[in-house]
C-alpha cells in the first residue's frame, strides 16, 4: 500500500539519520559533559530549532500541505506552483524579519529562555554568542522543510528524510578531532560545534533546493501580496504554530525550568535524543506522510480512504512504539551507559539521564499519537482545534512540571512533557470520535490491547535478564562486552515480541514480510 511503502522510505532514512545522529552525540557526550558549556550549547541550539518546528514543521506543513494538495487536485501543478510562491514569499520576509530581531535583541530573549544562567555571567554569556551564531540556522531549516513540504506532497519523500543526515555528517566531522586530537576547553569547543552545525543547516538546504530544481518544481520567490489564498493561509498556520510545535513548546517551557538547576538541560537533552530515535522513525515519519495522504483523499471526496489511511498508521505506529517505549523503560541505565558513558560524561550523568529517559519514554506512545491523530484536524483545514488542545497541554506541562521540580529536578520535567503528552491524545481522540471521524472497532481494540500486554511481558524479560547480567553491563566494564550484551537483550526481545505478535493473531508477520519485498 502507498501508505506503508513511504512510512517504511521516510522511516529508513530516519533511522539512518538517527543512527547518525547517536554518533553525534556520543562524541558530543565525551566532548562537553553535563557540565555549564553543555547547558549554553544545548540551550542555544534548542532556541532556533523551536522556531524551525513552529514555523516550519508546524506552521508550513499543516496549513500548507492541505492547501497545496487542494490546488493540484483543482489546478494542476502550475496552479499549485504559483500558490506555493506566494506562501513561500511570506515565509522568506517572516523568517528575515524574525532573524533580525533576534540577532539584535538575543540578550534580552535568553533572559526570559534561560533566567536560570543570569546569575553566571560567563555561562550567560556564552549561551547568548552560541544563539546567535546558530539562529540563522532557523532560517536554512524552515526552508528546507518548507521545499520538502512540497516534495513530501509530490510523492518524493527521498531528499527530504534525508538532509538530516547531512547535518549530523557535518556535525560528527568536526567533533571527531575535538575528541581525539584537539585539546580544547568546553566553552571553545562549543563555539566549533555551533559553526558546523550551522555549516551543516546550509548543506541540508542545498540538498533539497537541487532536488526541487530537479523535480521541475521551484517556487520562483518575489515580492509578497496578500492575496485571499496567502490570507486563508495565515489564518491556518497562526494557530498551528501552536498545535504543530507542541512536544517542542513542552521542551522549551522545560528548558526554562530546568535552567534553575546544574546540569538539569543537558541531561535532559541527552534523554531527549534518546526517545527521539522511535519518535522520529515512526512518529515523525508516519506524521510527514498521513498528511498530505489524509489531504490528497479528502480533497478528492474519498472519505473511506481517508478512513483506512488513519486506521493504518494508527495500528503501525502502536505496533511498532509500543514495545520501544517499554524497552526504553526496562534498559534505560544500559542504553544511556552504552552510548554516552566516556570522556566528560560520567556515572553520575548515566544515572541521571537514564531517570529521565524513562519517565520520557512513557509518553513516547503518546508523542507518536499526536502525530497520528493531529493529521485528521490538518487536512480538514482545522488548525484551531488542536491548538486549543495544545494551549490545555502547556497549561498542564508547566503546572505539573512546577510542581515537581523542586523534589523530582529534571525527571519531574520529564514526567509532566509525558503526563501533558497524554492529556493532548485524549483530547484529540474524543474529539475526532465525536465528530464521527474515528472510531476503532472491537478488533482493533483487541488487536491494540495485544499489542500493550506482549510489549509488557517483552519488558519484564528485558528487564530481569538485565538484572541477570548486570555484571557485564556495569560501569568499568569494557565497552566492547556493554555494547554485545546489550545488543543480545534488544535482538532477545524483538524476537520474542514480533513471535508473541505473530503467534498471539494480532498481525501476521507473512503479510508484512511480502509488504517489505513489494518496497524491495
Amino acid at each position: 500500500m502507498t501508505l506503508f511503502r513511504n512510512f517504511v522510505s521516510v522511516g529508513s532514512l530516519t533511522l539512518v539519520s538517527r543512527i547518525a545522529g547517536f554518533a553525534r552525540d556520543a562524541l558530543m557526550a565525551a566532548v562537553l559533559g553535563t557540565g555549564p558549556a553543555a547547558d549554553a550549547f544545548f540551550a542555544a541550539f534548542r532556541f532556533p530549532n523551536l522556531f524551525r518546528r513552529l514555523f516550519a514543521e508546524g506552521a508550513f506543513n499543516t496549513a500548507f500541505v492541505p492547501m497545496f494538495s487542494g490546488a493540484l487536485e483543482r489546478e494542476g501543478q502550475e496552479g499549485a506552483k504559483l500558490l506555493a510562491a506566494r506562501v513561500m514569499s511570506w515565509l522568506v520576509v517572516v523568517l528575515f524579519i524574525v532573524t533580525l530581531l533576534a540577532e539584535i535583541f538575543m540578550p534580552q530573549v535568553m533572559v526570559a529562555f534561560v533566567p536560570g544562567f543570569v546569575d553566571d555571567p560567563e555561562k550567560f554569556e556564552l549561551t547568548v554568542l552560541l544563539t546567535r551564531i546558530m539562529f540563522p540556522y532557523l532560517a536554512c531549516m524552515s526552508l528546507m522543510a518548507a521545499y520538502g513540504a512540497i516534495l513530501n506532497t509530490l510523492g518524493r519523500f527521498f531528499a527530504a528524510a534525508f538532509a538530516p543526515v547531512l547535518l549530523n555528517l557535518v556535525t560528527i566531522a568536526a567533533l571527531i578531532p575535538l575528541a581525539i586530537w584537539f585539546v580544547q576547553t568546553p566553552a571553545e569547543a562549543t563555539i566549533w560545534v555551533a559553526i558546523a552545525t550551522m555549516t551543516g543547516g546550509v548543506a541540508q538546504l542545498v540538498l533539497v533546493w537541487v532536488a526541487i530544481e530537479r523535480a521541475g518544481f521551484r517556487p520562483a520567490i518575489r515580492l509578497p501580496r496578500l492575496d485571499p489564498e496567502v490570507r486563508r493561509f495565515w489564518m491556518l498556520a497562526v494557530p498551528a504554530i501552536l498545535a504543530g510545535g507542541i512536544t517542542q513548546i513542552n521542551i522549551f517551557v522545560g528548558t526554562i525550568i530546568a535552567s534553575g538547576a546544574d546540569n538539569a538541560i543537558s541531561v535532559l537533552s541527552y534523554a531527549d535524543r534518546l526517545y527521539q530515535l522511535p519518535l522520529g522513525i515512526i512518529g515523525i515519519a508516519i506524521g510527514t506522510v498521513l498528511l498530505p495522504e489524509l489531504s490528497r483523499h479528502l480533497k478528492g471526496g474519498r472519505a473511506l480512504e481517508a478512513r483506512q489511511s488513519q486506521d493504518q498508521a494508527l495500528f503501525v505506529s502502536m505496533l511498532l512504539t509500543m514495545p520501544a517505549a517499554v524497552a526504553l523503560v526496562a534498559l534505560a541505565e544500559p542504553i544511556v551507559r552504552v552510548l554516552f558513558e566516556r570522556g566528560a560524561f560520567d556515572a553520575l550523568a548515566t544515572t541521571q539521564t537514564a531517570e529521565a529517559l524513562i519517565a520520557f519514554a512513557t509518553g513516547l506512545p503518546a508523542y507518536v499519537l499526536i502525530r497520528v491523530l493531529q493529521p485528521g484536524f490538518f487536512a480538514r483545514e482545522d488548525t484551531l482545534t488542536p491548538t486549543i488542545f495544545a494551549g490545555v497541554s502547556v497549561v498542564a506541562n508547566i503546572t505539573i512540571s512546577l510542581l515537581l521540580f523542586p523534589s523530582l529536578l529534571h525527571v519531574g520535567i520529564a514526567i509532566a512533557t509525558a503526563a501533558s503528552s497524554w492529556l493532548n491524545v485524549v483530547l484529540l481522540v474524543a474529539t475526532l470520535a465525536v465528530r464521527g471521524h474515528f472510531a476503532l472497532t472491537w478488533p482493533q481494540w483487541r488487536a491494540q490491547l495485544a499489542i500493550l500486554v506482549i510489549s509488557l511481558i517483552m519488558g519484564a524479560a528485558l528487564w530481569l535478564l538485565a538484572v541477570q547480567g548486570a555484571d557485564h553491563l556495569a560501569s568499568g566494564v569494557p565497552l566492547w562486552r556493554q555494547a554485545g550484551v546489550l545488543a543480545a537483550l534488544i535482538a532477545f526481545g524483538v524476537a520474542v515480541y514480533f513471535t508473541l505478535v505473530h503467534v498471539s493473531g494480532t498481525h501476521d508477520l507473512r503479510l508484512l514480510a511480502r509488504r517489505l519485498r513489494r518496497r524491495a
